[in-house]
């Protein structure tokens, strides 16, 4: 059974920096695409960002330029290093896991398995 569970999220302050983690158990983590999907209150989840199984990254536009991901095999962990923070990035940041097609790989649709949430804050 597929488990992610992330970690890392917090209050900071605009222009601040965070690093999320998302840790997986149960699938084969070299063989799977993750992303981070994140979720503010009454609006709907967005894409932020993607990393394939053989590395290559997507990112939404919002976040370019600011938001890293990366993934470490060894301990099949996933990472969002998230600097210039800014008050519109608060929402709950969701981690995720499938293999989409390259042409649907933004769409949270297409991910079965997912983390249960890491809040993060950016207050003005």
């Amino acid at each position: 059974q597929v488990q992610l569970v992330e970690s890392g999220g917090g209050l900071v302050e605009t222009g601040g920096s965070l690093r999320l983690s998302c840790a997986a158990s149960g699938s084969t983590f070299s063989s799977y695409t993750y992303a981070w999907f994140r979720q503010a209150p009454d609006k709907e989840r967005e894409f932020v960002a993607v990393i394939r199984s053989t590395g290559p990254t997507y990112y939404a536009d919002s976040v370019k330029g600011r938001f890293i991901i990366t993934r470490d095999y060894v301990k099949s962990t996933m990472y969002l290093q998230m600097d210039t923070l800014k008050p519109e990035d608060t929402a709950v940041y969701y981690c995720a896991e499938d293999s989409p097609l390259l042409s649907s790989i933004r769409e949270s649709k297409m991910y079965y398995s997912w983390g249960q949430g890491t809040q993060v804050t950016v207050s003005s």
